[in-house]
């Protein structure tokens, strides 16, 4: 107990504070102007993230019939916000880069709100299987502090020193997917005997939140008309989610809480690898330039 109580309390929150700084660090005041900019393909994005996202997340909890703790965790999961890794396989499978930022920027902001609201809306669906439910308030001030602070930060320092960030950018982000890496072994080992216990049931409702999510996305964005770049960018976001902010936040409360987000990382970069070879020379062959693919989003 006493050394999940020191990772809750000091290594999540540090290493989702690190990420969120490297974050902030790509991101400038553009990435939040698209959203007046070039609607149509931010919104339809954000509204996979934001609403589709955490209804898949209820709907597999409910299919696996996964125990209470394990379906908070699941939805807590399911309404994290898109994370930089996102941006990365955005640029490997030649998506819309911008668009991808811009959905990572503006749902992580967003996640002060969302994440806690779809947190109680889990536990007064499924109860929280813990000793007492998680005070709402308190999440709400976890997620502002570890998110949006460090990512002011981030944001700050680049405008005040753009050639630094320039030249140490890529070891930031670097550094971030190494943290990532280890935030989720720890995660795992914390709660081994949990994870082994019900490994079957959390990793078929994890992958199959992660596929189906991918494919609904990419399918709405392009019945919305949205060009095959778009749709790859916003297909990313819902494949590879912030979970070091999934697990972070879940850990504060109980470590259960964080099983979902944990298996749900060891195969995400797997099925978005997929994705970004099949990609690739699909966007590659399309005559539309990259830097033209948010204009049409208008």
């Amino acid at each position: 107990m006493e050394d999940q109580s020191l990772v809750a309390e000091i290594f999540l929150p540090i290493s989702l504070i690190v990420i969120m700084v490297s974050l902030g660090l790509g991101l400038t005041p553009d990435d939040f102007k698209r959203v007046v900019l070039y609607p149509k393909g931010v919104a339809i994005g954000l509204a996979n993230l934001l609403l589709i996202s955490p209804l898949l997340a209820f709907g597999m909890a409910e299919l696996f019939v996964l125990p209470a703790a394990l379906a908070v965790g699941m939805v807590l999961l399911g309404s994290s916000p898109g994370g930089a890794t996102a941006n990365m396989f955005t640029h490997l499978a030649r998506g819309d880069v911008a668009l991808s930022v811009t959905m990572t920027a503006i749902s992580s902001v967003a996640a002060v709100v969302t994440v806690p609201l779809f947190i109680g809306l889990a536990v007064s669906h499924f109860g929280s299987g813990l000793e007492s439910d998680p005070e709402m308030l308190g999440i709400v001030a976890r997620v502002f502090t570890i998110t949006l602070i460090p990512l002011a930060i981030g944001m700050f320092v680049r405008s005040r020193r753009p050639d630094w960030v320039e030249r140490n950018y890529e070891k930031a982000r670097m550094a971030a997917i190494v943290v990532l890496v280890l935030t989720i072994i720890i995660a795992i080992a914390v709660e081994h005997d949990t994870v082994l216990d019900n490994f079957t049931e959390v990793a078929g409702a994890t992958i199959a939140l992660n596929v189906v999510a991918m494919t609904i996305s990419f399918t709405v964005a392009k019945l919305s008309r949205l060009s095959d770049r778009q749709a790859t960018a916003i297909s990313m976001e819902l494949g590879i989610h912030n979970a070091t902010l999934a697990i972070a936040v879940a850990a504060t409360i109980s470590t259960q809480l964080a099983i979902p987000a944990a298996v749900y990382s060891t195969f995400m970069f797997v099925t978005a690898g997929i994705l970004a070879r099949i990609m690739y020379r699909r966007n590659a062959d399309s005559e539309e330039p990259v830097a033209a693919t948010a204009t049409s989003a208008s």
